[in-house]
This record gives structure tokens, C-alpha cells and sequence, in this order.
């Protein structure tokens, strides 16, 4: 028995880095998980070790600021298991400049990713939220359901070449605080987990990129940045993936049924 049996869970970003060991904590406590990826291959490569495990899991992969993405999602976790419960809105890299040299293309790609995208998802989760607890309170039970968004220490306090990331998870700190108001009548639990320094491919040291959508995009830290930001944390390392991850992950479970509306800093102990 897993702390979340029964629940469907729906992680975007989920083919790599922290959203892939969120959907794998997720389907190890029994949730079925529908996973999210820009690239297919790593989307199915993580539903099949799900399914191998014992678990359930469908992949759905593709842009999450693609048209008709929020609804195609959501309708997923609708037809292959039965509802909607957990919501993680995960995906996003960063696309960084000075703000005179950011053009509006890396302005909107970062926004629209990291603050657009969750605010669709979460519209289209709306309706299916709103008819379950219909039929619930018809039969007398009550369900708590999760959302967890993704926000970072940049959103609380700003990062010199990151005004368009900073803004948009900023931004996900004020959703998140107006939907646990709008859906607490729904016995809705909406929280935020603001990461710190996390080792992943966009935390790598600098030189790397990646490719999205046609695009290579520079990313990484340079050394002595690493180096400094090491000496401001508390713990005096990065965090894992895995860390990261659990830190989302027990805002799902039944112990935090009356914890909403909070931002949780896993950074360290890093002071922002």
C-alpha cells in the first residue's frame, strides 16, 4: 500500500533531471502517473520504467506552450485513469541575458513556459476537478487533491540575467498562493517548492547547451559561480535531483491535506 493509491498524477518535464525522479517517487507510492516531455524518447523511456516497476503510467510528450496541449493533458489523465488528482507543473529551462540584450523572443518562450503553460493546465484541470467534487460531496466523501508548482530563489529574490525567468517564477508564487483561495472549496491543496541550486543539466558547468524546439540554448554555471554559491549554503553542496524531487513529492501526500497556499524553499538552507 502506497501513501498514493488510486491518485492520478500529471508531471510535465518528467523525461529528465527533478521531473523524472518526481514521476518515479510518484508511482512508487502507488500513484498512476501521466508523464510529460518535450521529447518523446525520454517520456516513454520513463513510462516504461514506471510500468516495469509494477506501476501505471502513459506518456503524453510535446511542448506543454503547444496549442491544444493543456486540454490534450488533462483529457489523458481523464480517459486512461479516471480523474485528476496531483498536478506538477515542473518543465522549463532557463534563456538568459542582460536585460538589454534580452530580445522579446527569450522574454515570451521563458514566460510563456514557466508561468503561461501551468496557468493552462490548471484552467483545464478546472472543470474535471470541479464535476469530481460534485459527485464526492453527492456520496459524502472528501478528497484532497495536490498541485505543486515549480518556482526557484530567483523568483523570491532575482538573478542578475534572468529578468524573464525571475519574472515568470515570480509569478508562479502569486498563482499559486490566488488558486489555493479559488480552490480551497474544492479541498484543493496548491503549493510551491522554490529550488535553489540543484544539479541538473542547466546547473552543469558552463560551456554546455541544449537544444529546444530548433533552438541551442547556452546553458550552465561557471565555476567559481559554483564555488561561491557552495560557500552561501548551509549543507555546503548542491542538492540532487532526488532531492529536489522529494521535496515536491511529500506536498502530495495525506499529511499535508492542511498545508496550502505555501512556498517551501529547498535550497539548503540558502538565505535568499
Amino acid at each position: 500500500m502506497g501513501r498514493l493509491d488510486g491518485k492520478a498524477a500529471l508531471v510535465t518535464g518528467a523525461g529528465r533531471g527533478i521531473g523524472r525522479e518526481i514521476a518515479l517517487k510518484l508511482a512508487a507510492e502507488g500513484a498512476s502517473v501521466v508523464v510529460n516531455d518535450l521529447d518523446a524518447d525520454p517520456a516513454a523511456e520513463v513510462t516504461e520504467k514506471i510500468k516495469a516497476a509494477g506501476g501505471r503510467a502513459v506518456a503524453v510528450p510535446g511542448s506543454v506552450t503547444g496549442e491544444g496541449f493543456a486540454d490534450r493533458f488533462v483529457g489523458t489523465a481523464v480517459e486512461e485513469f479516471g480523474g485528476v488528482d496531483i498536478i506538477i507543473n515542473n518543465a522549463g529551462y532557463t534563456w538568459d541575458n542582460v536585460i538589454q540584450k534580452m530580445t522579446d523572443e527569450q522574454w515570451y518562450t521563458i514566460v510563456d513556459l514557466h508561468l503561461k503553460a501551468p496557468f493552462d493546465i490548471l484552467r483545464a484541470a478546472q472543470p474535471v476537478i470541479s464535476a469530481a467534487v460534485k459527485k464526492e460531496r453527492e456520496q459524502g466523501v472528501v478528497v484532497h487533491r495536490k498541485v505543486v508548482n515549480i518556482s526557484s530563489v530567483a523568483g523570491l529574490r532575482g538573478n542578475a540575467g534572468q529578468a524573464n525567468y525571475s519574472s515568470a517564477k515570480a509569478g508562479i508564487v502569486g498563482l499559486t498562493k490566488t488558486l489555493a483561495h479559488e480552490w480551497g472549496r474544492y479541498n484543493v491543496n496548491v503549493n510551491c517548492v522554490a529550488f535553489g541550486f540543484i544539479e541538473t543539466r542547466l546547473t552543469a558547468p558552463l560551456g554546455g547547451s541544449i537544444t529546444v524546439e530548433g533552438r541551442d540554448i547556452k546553458v550552465g554555471v561557471r565555476p567559481e559561480a559554483v564555488e561561491a554559491m557552495k560557500m552561501l549554503i548551509p549543507l555546503g553542496r548542491p542538492g540532487t535531483p532526488g532531492e529536489a524531487a522529494g521535496a515536491v513529492v511529500i506536498l502530495t501526500y495525506p499529511e499535508s491535506d492542511y498545508i496550502s497556499g505555501q512556498v517551501v524553499t529547498a535550497a539548503g538552507g540558502y538565505e535568499y
